[in-house]
C-alpha cells in the first residue's frame, strides 16, 4: 500500500509575520553582524533555524497557565504543579528549578566537581563542558566511533562505547569520576539518540565502579521516539513510558526545559539523592532565586509544567515534530549536498567540511557556508564545528573536533513543510556554487564561548 501524506496534529490560530529581505539587504546584514549569524538581527532574518532552543510554539493550554501562574515569592502552586509534572513524567522526585539549562548544568557541576576530577561524556555540548571546566573539571569524550562519521548508517550514535568509558575508569580511578555525562538525542553528534541498552549498560558499569550517571535529558522526548522505531521490543511502548525508562538509568538529569518541554525559557535539574538536592538548592538560592522558583516566574513554571505532560500526551506530537526534520534531510540529502545520517531529532546538520572541501579547517568553513546560506535566501542557521568547540585552555590551540557541521535547527510547531522546501532549494543553490565562497578569520574572538560574539571577515 502506497505511504499516505501526514499532516501536523496542530492547526494555526495566530500568525507572525515574517521579514522579507533582499540580497543586498542581506549582505549589508550579515558583513555589519560579523559574519556570525548570532549577531543578525531577527528583523532581517526570514527561516530563522539558528536554535530549537525556546523558539518553539506554545499551545493555547500553556498560553492560557500564563495567566493562571501563581506569582508568590515562596510556596508558588506552579512550581509545585512543575515538580508534580516532573515527577509524573521523568521520574525524579527531586526538582531544582533554573533559569535554563545552563543554569542547572552550572550547580551539579558546582555541587559535584572538584578540582582535577574527570568527566566522561557521549560527546561535548559547549556550555556543559565550559561548566564542567569551570568548576575544574576535565571533559573526556567516551562516544562510539560512528558518531564522528557523517556516512555511517548506524541507529545509534549517541551511544556510549563501554571500552572507552572502562579506559579512563582504569586510568585516572573511579574516585576521581564524580559521575558520567550522558546526553539523549546528542546535539552536537547531529541529534543521534542512544539505545536503552547501552544506556541501560553504561548505568550499570557505573553502578559497579561506584559512579553516578547525570542525564542531559533536554531531549529525552526525541531519543524515546527513536527508541520506538529503531530499537527492537519497544516498537509498541508509548513515548510517556520511554521517557521514563530512559531517566530510570540516571541518578539525576538537567534539561533545558527550551526544547522537548515547550516553552521559550526555563530549565530545571532533577536527583534522585536528597542530599544533592539540598546542596543544590543551597546554591541556587545565590545564583538563581528561591528553592521555589529558581529563575523563573510562576507563570514560566505554569507553562512548563503544562507542556512536560503535552509534549508526551499521545505520540502525535513527536511523530510531527522528528518527521519535519526527516523531511528536510531528505530533500537536502536528494539533492547531493552531504549531511549527517540517519537524520537527527531537531536539525539537518550539513557536513561543511566536505561541501567546501577548498578551504583548510582554520579558516571555519562551517561558518562559512554558514553566512552564504543566509545570504542566499535569510535563512539562519549556526555553525558546529571548530569555532563552537572553542580553544584548549593549556596549549592555546583551537580543540578540532572531527566533525564540522552547519546545523539547521527546526523549532517545534512553527514552520510548514512550505518552509521546508525553501530551506532545502536553499541549501541546493549554495552547494552548486560552493567553490566561490571563501574561508574567514577572526576580527575579535571572545575568550569563551566564543561562537556566541565572535567577529570575522572574508580571507582575501
Amino acid at each position: 500500500m502506497t505511504r499516505r501524506s501526514w499532516a501536523e496534529p496542530w492547526r494555526i490560530k495566530m500568525v507572525e509575520p515574517l521579514p522579507i529581505t533582499t540580497r543586498e539587504q542581506r549582505e549589508k546584514a550579515i558583513v555589519a553582524a560579523g559574519y556570525n549569524t548570532f549577531l543578525l538581527q531577527s528583523d532581517d532574518v526570514y527561516i530563522d533555524l539558528l536554535t530549537d532552543s525556546g523558539t518553539s510554539a506554545m499551545s493555547d493550554h500553556q498560553w492560557a497557565g500564563l495567566m493562571e501562574g501563581d506569582e508568590a515569592y515562596a510556596g508558588s502552586r506552579s512550581f509545585r504543579h512543575l515538580c508534580e509534572a516532573v515527577a509524573d513524567v521523568y521520574g525524579y522526585p527531586e526538582t531544582i528549578p533554573t533559569h535554563q539549562g545552563r543554569g542547572a548544568e552550572h550547580i551539579l557541576s558546582q555541587v559535584l566537581i572538584t578540582p582535577g576530577d574527570v568527566i566522561p561524556g557521549n560527546m561535548y555540548f559547549t556550555t556543559t563542558r565550559f561548566h564542567q571546566e569551570h568548576a575544574g573539571g576535565r571533559f573526556v569524550d567516551v562516544i562510539v566511533d560512528e558518531a564522528h562519521d557523517t556516512e555511517a548508517l548506524h541507529p545509534f550514535k549517541g551511544n556510549v562505547d563501554l571500552a572507552k568509558l572502562q579506559a579512563v575508569i582504569d586510568e585516572v580511578g573511579a574516585e576521581r569520576i564524580p559521575y558520567v555525562s550522558v546526553e539523549t538525542n546528542v546535539n552536537m553528534a547531529g541529534g543521534q539518540p542512544m539505545s536503552l541498552a547501552n544506556l541501560e549498560a553504561t548505568y550499570d558499569l557505573c553502578r559497579r565502579h561506584g559512579i553516578l550517571v547525570m542525564l542531559d535529558a533536554t531531549r529525552a522526548l526525541e531519543n524515546a521516539w527513536f527508541i520506538k522505531q529503531r530499537e527492537a521490543g519497544y516498537e509498541d511502548w508509548s513515548v510517556a513510558d520511554l521517557v521514563r525508562r530512559i531517566c530510570s538509568f540516571s541518578d539525576g538529569a538537567t534539561v533545558s526545559s527550551k526544547k522537548d518541554n515547550l516553552v521559550n525559557i526555563g530549565g530545571f535539574l532533577a536527583v534522585r539523592d536528597p542530599e544533592i538536592a539540598r546542596e543544590a538548592r543551597s546554591l541556587l538560592v545565590a545564583f538563581e532565586g528561591l528553592h521555589t522558583y529558581g529563575g523563573m516566574s510562576g507563570r514560566d513554571m505554569e507553562a512548563l509544567a503544562r507542556g512536560i505532560r503535552e509534549m508526551v500526551d499521545g505520540d502525535d506530537h513527536v511523530r510531527a515534530r522528528v518527521g519535519q526534520v526527516e523531511y528536510l534531510g531528505d530533500l537536502i540529502h536528494k539533492a547531493g549536498v552531504p549531511i549527517i545520517r540517519p537524520v537527527g531529532g531537531h536539525g539537518v546538520f550539513i557536513d561543511a567540511a566536505k561541501v567546501l572541501a577548498h578551504l583548510p579547517r582554520d579558516e571555519f568553513p562551517a561558518q562559512a557556508l554558514t553566512a552564504a546560506v543566509y545570504v542566499d535566501s535569510g535563512v539562519r542557521g549556526m555553525e558546529r564545528g571548530i569555532v563552537s568547540a572553542g580553544r584548549d585552555p593549556v596549549t592555546g590551540d583551537h580543540h578540532r573536533p572531527r566533525l564540522e557541521l552547519v546545523r539547521l535547527a527546526i523549532p517545534r510547531r512553527v514552520y510548514t513543510q512550505s518552509h521546508m522546501d525553501v530551506v532545502a532549494e536553499s541549501i541546493g543553490a549554495v552547494y552548486e556554487t560552493r567553490e566561490q565562497i571563501r574561508g574567514l578569520r577572526f576580527t575579535y574572538e571572545p575568550d569563551h564561548l566564543r561562537f556566541f560574539q565572535a567577529r570575522f571577515e572574508p580571507i582575501a
